[in-house]
């Protein structure tokens, strides 16, 4: 992978995001060591976090997936190979982006992962009562401290976007150089449109989440089967809907053509889209992972593209 590398700011970034979110939650820190060790190991260097994972699990307080990560690069020795995104804003004890609460998450999040910086620091939902420029300001403090890189957006309006990317323009802050939307094959309203066009225009490169709508495009969850798994609730919410059966049926005769999976293909679509940097997509086991990789190294030709593209309209 590390030939087809992009650059967000000055950050140099694999093709394929590795998500973190299973970390400490479904994959043990024994399974995460694996996966995270293979990603590595086939040229991964971007990996995706946030302070809030996994809080939604019973018992569980928010930054298990950052402890995981960070105990893995102090036992690998690691840390200035691997590019580390992580995210603020939705930490149960934590929310918003205050100017405050921004500076004590940061601190937190570097503890858990036993490093001195953040390399992407993802804003990780809007906070419409703030002014932007409170929680610009506060990441550019961070940044000229050394603490973070580069800063990144999720969750956000295009109209807010734009001014918190003029904001920085005109006051000399740090800027957004990235965007998480939520985007795949089943999912294309929600970053096609203004909020694409806003990225495209100002040269940010997108990372989408949910790159495999919770599972859905992996093709386990077809009618009539019943997948195990945490994420099944949301895949099913795309089983035996017009636009998922269509999908499911190019993303098959493609992945026949191709001797692929049919991850692999609906990734392989994603990334081939306008401003995207690479898809972001979780794997709990190794096995798992070698999809993703696939996917990552697969390049559709343009009519392979455009029957996807048209069936997913």
């Amino acid at each position: 992978m590390a030939d087809q590398r992009k650059s967000l700011g000055d950050l140099t970034v694999s093709p394929l995001c590795l998500g973190g979110n299973v970390f400490g939650w479904t994959a043990d820190e024994a399974e995460s060591f694996a996966v995270l060790d293979a990603y590595t190991a086939a040229g991964g260097n971007f990996v995706d976090t946030a302070d809030a994972y996994s809080a939604w699990v019973p018992g569980h307080v928010g930054g298990e997936s950052e402890t995981v990560l960070g105990n893995w690069m102090a036992a690998r020795g690691n840390r200035a190979d691997v590019v580390i995104a992580t995210k603020v804003g939705a930490h149960p004890d934590y929310k918003g982006l205050s100017a405050k609460t921004v500076k004590e998450a940061a601190e937190q999040s570097l503890r858990r992962l036993r490093t001195d910086y953040v390399d992407l620091y993802y804003t990780h939902y809007d906070d419409p009562g703030l002014p932007v420029e409170e929680f610009l300001t506060a990441l550019d403090a961070l940044v000229r401290e050394g603490k973070v890189r580069q800063i990144a957006a999720s969750n956000i309006t295009p109209e807010r976007l734009e001014e918190a990317l003029l904001c920085s323009e005109r006051e000399g802050l740090a800027r957004y150089v990235a965007l998480q939307p939520h985007y795949n094959l089943v999912s294309r309203h929600t970053y096609e449109g203004p909020l694409a066009e806003v990225a495209a225009r100002h040269g940010l490169g997108a990372v989408p989440y949910f790159a495999l709508a919770a599972g859905f495009l992996t093709g386990k969850y077809r009618p009539g089967t019943t997948v195990d798994s945490a994420r099944a609730g949301r895949a099913a919410e795309y089983q035996g809907t017009e636009r998922g059966e269509r999908v499911l049926a190019a993303l098959d005769r493609v992945a026949t053509a191709r001797g692929a999976e049919p991850a692999a293909v609906a990734l392989a679509w994603l990334a081939a889209q306008p401003t995207v940097a690479a898809p972001l997509a979780s794997a709990r086991t190794v096995q798992q992972l070698g999809t993703l990789l696939a996917g990552a190294g697969l390049r559709l030709d343009e009519h392979e593209l455009a029957a996807l593209t048209t069936a997913s309209a």
